[in-house]
């Protein structure tokens, strides 16, 4: 280690008058520079703006069409052709969507590796959901040059090695296998370090989302085994029903640690939420991505059942302006407040990202437990995300302006 050399004073006090002396010499430091407005450009921002962007501005450079798997991949480039921030493999970005007057965000995860931003490049994969509001829309609309606007990468669905074990249990039902495929190509690429064996849930064979890409990856990284589970088949070379705890351990490590990963709907969360707890995993090692907000609120424990199939009355203060809207008990506030044309700020619709967060001044809402993601702060001074919020009275809310 080099020799530091210090000078101090033999009189301490001398240097602490200098000390108390610093802020004038400071001031007058200040008063003798010429008042010329400073543009330098400083790295460490530009770098900052570049990785963790207000939104992204893209263009849809190609449609794969997933066929069986009633799907759609969207390789997505940057409109001005500016590079992509980078991304963790897990992770999504929010689509802002303008249809039928109302302003909607939808989030879909990178199913790519991350290197391949850094060739300017994204992808993700939207599935039909019949009577849905976008999903359906977005595949029978969106064509090779329309834009897009998109947050920068979000979310927390990835590999973390001073959290998690070594070996990582995946399990993926329907277009909850996006996240994974990232993850593979991640392993497979060398930028996570990680052994991944992957159960994937589909109904037939015919319906299995990237079996041919998932196959290759398997074939050609000894990290990454994929086991496809048909709930509506039984053939060979599958694993037939549904994943359980009994499958889970088939082919989770006899001996040592292990983490389990699951992404995927909301019937196949609640199914395997018993199931998991069986395994008695501490807590740190299952990770879920973001289980999107139920649609039966009623069903949820400490759901007032009165509310049901009710509708309320929400004022709605954005700055200076203010609109009075109906909303339904049975759906999120947020999405009564799309539906009225009025722009207000989400991303992952499921409580974690807090982008959404509002300040409620009346009324009362009801949140399900899975997606009580609050501060404890929020809780006290009144704040909700209203993505996951039911409305349980006539409410005044005041949402922040968006600037995505």
């Amino acid at each position: 280690m080099a020799n530091l050399n210090i000078k101090v004073s033999a009189d301490p006090r001398i240097d602490m008058m200098k000390f108390a002396t610093m802020a004038k010499v400071r001031e007058e430091a200040i008063q003798a520079a010429p008042a010329n407005e400073v543009n330098g450009v400083f790295p460490i921002n530009e770098n900052a703006k570049a990785l963790h962007p207000d939104y992204l501005e893209l263009v849809i450079d190609e449609v794969i069409d997933r066929g069986g798997a009633q799907a759609k991949t969207f390789v997505l480039k940057r409109a001005d052709g500016a590079p992509l921030p980078y991304f963790r493999a897990g992770q999504y970005i929010s689509l802002k969507l303008p249809l039928d007057g109302s302003f909607v965000t939808r989030s879909y995860s990178l199913c790519l590796s991350p290197k391949e931003a850094l060739a300017g490049k994204y992808a993700i994969t939207v599935r039909a959901n019949p009577g849905g509001f976008v999903a359906d829309r977005l595949l029978a609309e969106k064509k090779p040059g329309d834009k897009l606007v998109a947050s920068g990468p979000q979310g927390f669905f990835y590999y973390e090695k001073l959290r998690d074990a070594k070996t990582v249990v995946g399990l993926a039902g329907g277009s909850g296998i996006t996240p994974f495929l990232s993850l593979a190509y991640a392993i497979r690429d060398g930028i996570e370090d990680f052994n991944l064996t992957l159960l994937f849930g589909s109904r037939t064979e015919d319906n299995i989302l990237f079996r041919k890409e998932l196959d290759e990856i398997a074939a050609a990284c000894p990290k990454f085994k994929v086991v496809h589970v048909l709930s509506e088949e039984e053939k060979a070379g599958f694993e037939s029903g549904f994943i359980t705890a009994e499958l889970i351990k088939k082919y989770a490590p006899a001996e040592g640690e292990f983490s389990v990963y699951l992404c995927g709907p909301e019937a196949m969360y609640r199914f395997l939420k018993p199931e998991i707890a069986k395994l008695g995993l501490p807590e740190r090692l299952f990770r879920r991505k973001l289980i999107d907000v139920t649609k039966t609120p009623w069903e949820c424990e400490g759901y007032p059942a009165e509310c049901k199939g009710k509708t309320f009355t929400i004022k709605v203060k954005q700055g200076p302006q203010e609109w009075t809207i109906p909303a339904s008990a049975d759906e999120p506030v947020l999405v009564a407040v799309e539906r009225a044309g009025i722009k207000a700020p989400s991303r992952c619709r499921a409580g974690e990202c807090g982008w959404c967060r509002s300040r409620l001044l009346e009324g009362t809402v009801f949140i399900p437990q899975e997606n009580e993601l609050r501060r404890w702060a929020d809780k006290h001074y009144g704040y909700i995300h209203p993505c996951c919020s039911f409305p349980t009275s006539d409410l005044v809310l005041d949402v922040p302006g968006v600037f995505f």
